[in-house]
């Protein structure tokens, strides 16, 4: 290490001998930094999983715009809308399909475990509106009663899962039902349910006998290829005699779903200001480790500065300590960090995991918060004069 940092400052690594000479508070230091850096990783890794589990149930879908309730800011918030406006919007030349779709969770008693389940109720005579996937076992769900089911929902077991088929149905009691499910997709468990299930529209409203045929969630259009979705919706806009409505592309419903899920649920603010904490955590055991080392060595940088040397060499000198304590300290926050979001993604089934994008971030982020550490470490020896210590 000496010699590569000695390569890299063209110089003695001063920096790394006096970290290195008390090997305890060297290695305290270290491991406050990987702590913080777990913590971050952790709140980064469950802030991006709610991101993945968010938009995942739009990928179940084929649309270009959505039509939705005033109060609709996430997919399962918000009332009904009236299929009349989708037939008003079918007035238009560049949409060329619509499709109501119906969303309720549903409960799946397991005997010692309850799932639950979130529902879409869809047309199954209408492929194109589901993701091909999907779409291929789409035929299936002509029959009364019968459903896709989530292979990776939580509490569900993968033995099971892979046993289901058309030849060997799973048939299960919900909602005073039998429902029976032939085939299975991949989904996974999410913040608002524990998987997900697929049904025909006519199927859903036997098992929400109060919901209306004229009243689903949600309506889904087509539009023709080469038509923008942002213009089609505009005219939709004062096409459509209710104003009220929130008429958007499919693109910017999820843009908007995802910022509302972490900016104003109270989840997604939580792991934010986690992340903050974290940053702030390294921030402060970064400092504390250099400021006390500054105070340690203050006499022989008093000599230096005696001898002519400026602020730059001891900027130096500080930052070459944070450098180290910023690599030294990641690299265990990452394994550590990677092992933690791996087994809570298999005890949770949430979509965790460490990305290389989090990875980068956060070194960076390491680096930059350690380099400040020692800038504000360095103001007590710019304030220090030299004939006040001898």
């Amino acid at each position: 290490m000496s010699r590569l940092l000695q390569w890299l400052f063209g110089r003695l690594p001063i920096g790394w001998l006096q970290l290195t000479h008390n090997r305890t508070r060297f290695a305290a230091a270290i491991a406050g930094v990987a702590f913080a850096n777990v913590l971050v990783f952790v709140q980064l890794g469950i802030m991006n999983s709610m991101a993945v589990a968010t938009l995942r149930p739009y990928e179940f879908f084929r649309a270009d715009i959505i039509i939705s309730a005033a109060d609709a800011n996430a997919l399962a918030d918000g009332g009904n809308v009236a299929r009349q406006w989708m037939l008003q919007a079918l007035a238009d030349a560049d949409v060329t399909d619509g499709m109501g779709l119906f969303l309720a969770n549903v409960p799946w008693d397991r005997g010692q475990t309850d799932i639950s389940l979130t529902t879409f109720g869809i047309d199954p005579f209408k492929p194109d509106f589901i993701a091909p996937e999907i779409a291929a076992d789409l035929n299936l769900l002509q029959v009364k009663d019968a459903a896709i089911l989530d292979r990776r929902a939580r509490g569900f077991s993968r033995e099971e899962a892979v046993a289901i088929r058309p030849q060997t149905p799973l048939s299960f009691e919900t909602e005073g039902r039998t429902v029976t499910a032939y085939t299975t997709f991949s989904g996974g468990g999410g913040f608002g349910g524990d998987g997900y299930m697929l049904v025909s529209d006519q199927t859903f409203l036997s098992l929400f006998p109060a919901r209306s045929s004229a009243a689903p969630d949600h309506v889904l259009l087509r539009i023709r290829p080469g038509a923008q979705a942002d213009q089609v919706s505009e005219r939709l806009r004062g096409l459509i005699s209710d104003s009220s409505l929130r008429i958007r592309s499919y693109a910017d419903a999820m843009a908007e779903d995802l910022r509302y899920q972490q900016t104003r649920r109270p989840t997604g603010v939580i792991f934010g200001f986690g992340v903050f904490i974290g940053v702030l955590v390294g921030l402060i055991i970064v400092y504390q480790v250099l400021s006390t080392d500054v105070a340690d060595h203050l006499r022989e940088y008093a000599t230096f500065k005696a001898m002519g040397y400026g602020q730059g060499f001891f900027l130096g000198i500080v930052f070459e300590e944070a450098l180290v304590l910023g690599v030294l300290g990641f690299v265990p926050g990452l394994i550590i960090g990677t092992t933690i979001l791996t087994v809570m993604g298999k005890v949770t089934t949430l979509p965790l995991s460490m990305t290389s994008m989090m990875a980068v971030s956060v070194f960076v982020g390491t680096i930059v918060v350690s380099s400040l550490s020692g800038a504000i470490a360095t103001r007590r020896v710019a304030a220090a004069d030299p004939a006040d210590l001898f």
